[in-house]
């Protein structure tokens, strides 16, 4: 847990929970040497004022599992067994798998509600309400975050999905059927505007470079739900890659978006 200089003189603090909270830190400790700087950022932004103050819950990953956890569990159901298996199967690098087993994120979800939230509830100088717990994420952490808030409309009230994993797999076709999987699912069960907040970006290299045709569809699909310039944002950020290094060079954009100081409903 990342708690801002001052804590708790401005309480209570609005929640940012966030995915991969391995990787938000301190690149001396990450696998790939990269990191967030969501610390800092996090930190610039509450001292100039930009941000209403807040704190940062940084959920580690599941290690091999991540796939397991962060994948969204009821459009997969809605998958053909045929496609579902061939998802599951799916291998990477040098025959290793992207699934360490069933997918568990509705397990997940749950375990975020109830018995992580109310934890920090009771623990730090928080507000418990809804317009101050939101959710972040990059890649199968934006799917995660996007689910998370469809599915438990009524804890969270923000979500921020950077270079959001639409394709769901390791490479992407014009036959890969899981981006309309997660399509159904926005368009059925995401919450109409009103009560939330909602961010998605990508970049144009690296994996993001397959990002830009699926996230059209669901920015369309956001917008038949009512979310306008007030509540909804998509960008797209040229050149950037799929990487710590580009999340944490914009990551001060979505932070303001979900925590101005006006934000609060």
């Amino acid at each position: 847990v990342w708690l801002p200089d001052g804590y708790p003189k401005a309480a209570p603090y609005a929640v940012l929970y966030m995915h991969d909270g391995q990787m938000l830190f301190d690149a001396t400790t990450t696998w790939n040497h990269q990191e967030w700087r969501a610390d800092e950022v996090a930190g610039e932004l509450i001292a100039h004022g930009k941000t209403r103050p807040f704190i940062i819950v940084a959920i580690w990953n599941g290690g091999a599992a991540r796939a397991a956890e962060y994948f969204p569990q009821k459009p997969l159901q809605e998958l053909a067994t045929k496609d579902r298996d061939e998802l599951l199967a799916t291998t990477y690098g040098e025959g290793q798998k992207l699934f360490s087993g069933p997918v568990y994120s509705d397990r997940y979800l749950r375990f975020l509600v109830t018995e992580l939230k109310p934890y920090i509830d009771s623990h730090f100088k928080v507000s418990a309400r809804r317009e101050d717990t939101m959710l972040m994420g990059s890649s199968l952490g934006g799917l995660i975050s996007m689910y998370a808030l469809a599915e438990y409309p009524k804890v969270f009230g923000a979500a921020a999905c950077l270079s959001t994993h639409w394709p769901g797999r390791i490479g992407d076709s014009p036959e890969n059927p899981v981006p309309a999987a997660f399509f159904a699912y926005v368009g059925k069960s995401f919450p109409n505007a009103g009560s939330h907040r909602i961010y998605f970006d990508h970049g144009t290299r690296t994996l993001d470079e397959s990002y830009a045709d699926r996230q059209v569809i669901v920015d369309g699909l956001i917008r038949a739900k009512g979310y306008g310039a007030a509540d909804f944002m998509s960008r797209v950020f040229p050149g950037a890659e799929h990487t710590e290094t580009s999340w944490a060079e914009r990551l001060a954009i979505p932070m303001q978006f979900l925590l101005a100081p006006n934000a609060a409903h």
